[in-house]
């Protein structure tokens, strides 16, 4: 199956009130993970690629090669769209003409009628080749890719002047964190996300941070209006405490455990059961 653009897949989310995750790639075996596991859980899903991961892994048209051969070797037939993650304004052209089939541009950093210029401008690009576009109002608080945000919560007049110029979907800040959440970390604030949804009408809302919000928020996100959730940290955790541990009981040292095919089986495994535990949590199993 040819990569499809989030349009589809989200309106179709938002109207079954469960929400489809973006799971974010770093390299082959994160995604041949996901992929394998969105088949066998007959799910849709969005493979994320921050600009930081597009580098590493070359530049985005070895991205973008590798995901449209994976899915033609694979056999893969669920729904796949291949998204920029807080996309610059050059990294979007650069992902647009990688073969991407959507893309973020994230403009919380600009001040607000930058971001509405820069955002109107990449609508109309995007409507021409039928790519999906996200954007963002409010920054997200953490870390990613260095570029660093408190968890300001978005301005819901600003999301629906955002929202109005004809992008597909809004990610608009409601207390989320990218990473680790700290023991101290209040929640997510619904009373905004209510607010922006009554902005914003029908529109499917994003949810970046995923990683470390508790299921009950979540699945009350979703029946708000949340049609796409973010997730990496998460994955990335496991895949690490499953190669720690099979490299501290020595696993590496017997045979050809050095292998790399074995050596990194068991994080491929974890990332697996990650990505199943939180397409149950979504709602997205079955829905492909």
């Amino acid at each position: 199956m040819a990569l499809v653009s989030v349009k589809q897949m989200l309106e179709k989310a938002r109207d079954g009130k469960y929400a489809v995750g973006q799971f974010n790639i770093n390299n082959l075996e994160w995604t041949k993970s996901i992929l394998q596991t969105a088949q066998e859980l007959n799910s849709p899903v969005i493979l994320g690629v921050s600009e930081g991961a597009g580098k590493y892994m070359t530049g985005f048209k070895t991205v973008a090669s590798m995901v449209k051969a994976m899915i033609e070797e694979l056999n893969i037939t669920v729904p796949v769209a291949l998204h920029l993650d807080h996309g610059t304004y050059e990294g979007c052209y650069k992902c647009i003409e990688a073969g991407f089939s959507s893309i973020m541009f994230d403009g919380s950093h600009f001040p607000i009628d930058e971001n509405i210029a820069k955002t109107k401008e990449l609508v109309e690009v995007c409507k021409k080749k039928g790519l999906s576009l996200e954007a963002e109002v409010g920054s997200i608080g953490g870390e990613e890719d260095g570029v660093v945000g408190l968890g300001e919560c978005a301005d819901p007049d600003e999301c629906k002047k955002i929202a109005s110029l004809g992008i597909t979907i809004l990610a608009a800040g409601i207390g989320n964190i990218h990473g680790k959440y700290p023991a101290n970390w209040p929640g997510l604030r619904f009373d905004v996300l209510a607010a922006i949804k009554e902005k914003v009408g029908d529109m499917p809302l994003v949810l970046h941070g995923g990683t470390g919000i508790p299921t009950d928020m979540i699945k009350k996100a979703i029946s708000l209006g949340v049609a796409k959730i973010n997730v990496n940290t998460e994955c990335q955790l496991a895949f690490q405490e499953a190669t720690r541990k099979y490299i501290e009981d020595g696993k590496d040292l017997q045979g050809k455990g050095f292998d790399p095919r074995k050596l990194l089986a068991p994080g491929c495994e974890a990332i697996k059961q990650t990505v199943r535990e939180k397409m149950q949590i979504f709602g997205s199993i079955g829905k492909a």
